[in-house]
Formats: C-alpha cells, sequence, structure tokens
C-alpha cells in the first residue's frame, strides 16, 4: 500500500511539474554562433498603450493588476477597431459603459468616425490582439508625468509658424508648403527612435557579426543598416532622414546611437540637434525590451525617454509603397487654386448685388 500511494503522490508530482510554468524555468538567451543575442525575426510594437499619460490619470504612474486585466479583456475582445488608439486618452478606465461603445468602430459618431475609410476590425486586426504593452499608463518614462516635456520659446514660436503656414490661406501655394508625410516621403514614426504606428506595425531583424538591419514594415525610407564594427559617424555635413546610426554591445545590450538628421525630419518639431540612445535587451523568446532616450536642447527643455516591447510575432511583411501623395500633389493644389476661383466668382456676384 506504501508503494502504491508513494506512486501515487509521484504521479500527481510529475503532473504538476509538467504542467509549470515556462517562467519557473531558468531562460537561456538565444544567440548566433559568435555569441551576440540572436534578434532575428519579425516583431511587432502595436500597443493600446498611449504615448502620453492621459490628463484624467494624473500623477498614476501604473495600473493596478485588476485595473490591467480588466483592460486587456477590454480591448482583446473581438471586434475592437485595432486603431481607436486614443481611447485610454480620451475615456477614463472606470468608464466601462463608454470604453464598450468607443472600441467599436460602428458605435462611434460621424465626428468620432471621421477618419473612417474602411472596416479596421476587418482589415487591421491581428493574429494577436493588440493590448497594453505593460501596466505603465503612458509609453514615455520620462518625465515621471509620462508626457513630453515643455518646448524651448524659439521651438514654440517655431511650432506656431509652421501651424500658420499650413492652416493659412497660402497652406497650398506650394509643394514646398506640405508635408514629407503627405508626399509619402517618410512617416513620423520611422526611426529612429521607432515610435507605434496605427497599423502594420512589424519589425523584421536581420543579423551579422557586424551589422544589424531593422526592416519596417510601414516605413518610406530603406532599411536601417547599423554598424556595429566600431567605425565613426559619417561627416556632420551629411544629413538624413533617418539619421545615421552606429551600434556596439553592452553585455547583451544592444545600444544604437544616431545623429546627423536632416533639417526637414520633423520629428515632433527637432532641429538637426536631434540625438537618440536607443537600447535593446532580449529578455524572453517572445520578447525585447526596447526603451530610447530624445535629446534636442533646442527644442525640448530636458530630454524624454520611453520604451515599447517588441513582441515576437509571425511574418510575413507586407510592401508598404505609399507613392500617390507624391504623384498627386499638383491635383491636391489645383483642387484649391478651383476652391479660390468659387470663393472669388461667389464674392464677385455678392459685390454686384
Amino acid at each position: 500500500m506504501k508503494r502504491a500511494a508513494l506512486a501515487a503522490v509521484a504521479g500527481v508530482v510529475a503532473i504538476v511539474l509538467a504542467g509549470a510554468p515556462v517562467a519557473a524555468q531558468e531562460w537561456e538567451m538565444p544567440r548566433l554562433p559568435d555569441g551576440q543575442p540572436d534578434f532575428q525575426g519579425y516583431w511587432t510594437t502595436q500597443t493600446f498603450t498611449p504615448l502620453e499619460r492621459p490628463d484624467h490619470l494624473a500623477d498614476k504612474e501604473f495600473f493596478t493588476e485588476e485595473e490591467w486585466a480588466r483592460l486587456q479583456d477590454t480591448l482583446t475582445a473581438a471586434g475592437v477597431d485595432p486603431s481607436a488608439r486614443e481611447i485610454l486618452t480620451l475615456i477614463e478606465i472606470d468608464d466601462q459603459e463608454e470604453l464598450e461603445r468607443y472600441k467599436y468602430q460602428g458605435n462611434r459618431t460621424r465626428e468620432e468616425r471621421h477618419h473612417i475609410h474602411y472596416d479596421n476590425e476587418i482589415w487591421l486586426r491581428t493574429p494577436v490582439p493588440k493590448g497594453l504593452s505593460s501596466r505603465r499608463t503612458s509609453l514615455i518614462t520620462y518625465p515621471r508625468n509620462g508626457r513630453f516635456p515643455p518646448l524651448t520659446p524659439k521651438a514654440a514660436a517655431r511650432a506656431a509658424a509652421v501651424r500658420a503656414l499650413r492652416t493659412g490661406p497660402n497652406a497650398f501655394d506650394s509643394y514646398e508648403v506640405r508635408t514629407l508625410t503627405e508626399r509619402c516621403y517618410l512617416w513620423p514614426h520611422e526611426g529612429p527612435p521607432m515610435m507605434p504606428p496605427s497599423y502594420n506595425d512589424i519589425h523584421q531583424i536581420f543579423q551579422t557579426s557586424d551589422h544589424i538591419v531593422i526592416f519596417t514594415e510601414l516605413g518610406n525610407n530603406a532599411p536601417r543598416i547599423v554598424p556595429l564594427d566600431g567605425r565613426p559617424h559619417i561627416s556632420g555635413k551629411i544629413r538624413q532622414y533617418p539619421g545615421d546610426s552606429r551600434g556596439w554591445w553592452e553585455g547583451d545590450t544592444l545600444v544604437v546611437e544616431t545623429r546627423n538628421y536632416h533639417e526637414k525630419r520633423e520629428f515632433r518639431g527637432a532641429t538637426t540637434a536631434l540625438h537618440v540612445v536607443e537600447r535593446f535587451t532580449r529578455v524572453s523568446d517572445d520578447r525585447i525590451h526596447y526603451e530610447f532616450t530624445v535629446t534636442d536642447p533646442t527644442t525640448w527643455v530636458t530630454p524624454w525617454s520611453m520604451e515599447l516591447p517588441l513582441v515576437k510575432t509571425d511574418g510575413p511583411m507586407f510592401e508598404y509603397g505609399c507613392h500617390e501623395g507624391n504623384h498627386d500633389i499638383r491635383h491636391i493644389q489645383e483642387i484649391h487654386r478651383n476652391l479660390e476661383r468659387q470663393a472669388a466668382a461667389e464674392a464677385a456676384e455678392q459685390d454686384s448685388k
């Protein structure tokens, strides 16, 4: 009887151990033959975590476990619009009824749906539903209030001048006034630093012993090729939209420094003084911890930092060939010339009465 009882207990223990979570086992870093951590594969940055902490969350840096679980259930449910990225900014987390209403594209008012041109849930939903990156209430980690630092007085004046130029009566006078995004030259989220886009948010990473390549799905620039061989940055006289990146290893963390940005990069109003330091650390089979710090003393009064997990996903990536805006800039201007002529004719008709 004792042997039978011991055998039964041993069987139960074996079953319990077999069902133990993987996290309880010691994780081993995947490595390339040369010993470098292996970052290769497809990774997604999709998240409903807002860039800046919503005003109604004030100094709340983290959701509680219960709040996080409830929000995950809400945001990953079937039918949720993956592009409703402002949902946590607009709606308080305790307003479950409003969260339920807003998360479905068809429930929104006409004003809220002004940007809709197809069924987002069908075309943008991913195999692993979009949720929160972590319990953080914002992707920005510094300043501690989870918001961008104030602009310098000169940067604020620059921003006001750009707004006036692009919203005033002469906003469509020339292709030179229109944004590079409208003309399909580059997107504000394109790295470095890598910011989460609204959709098609996959990054493919390739590695050799002396280079790492980051290929962003929703991007108009070529894949980013980062040398790891200690070579210096290119001349400061050479400016590029994605800047000039150089990387090195600090233990198992890849550090990438980027400078030499083009003056027309238009990254949140920054100038050519923009300087970005990124850090990539693989922390599990399905996650890379990605964080970066942005410095530009001509734009912000302090540096700011953000963290955004890269989560393992399946391919393939799809070719993103945006060119319509640049081909169509002539017609965009023609439309506004026609509107101006119509307005002038209507004004003349009123004057003649």
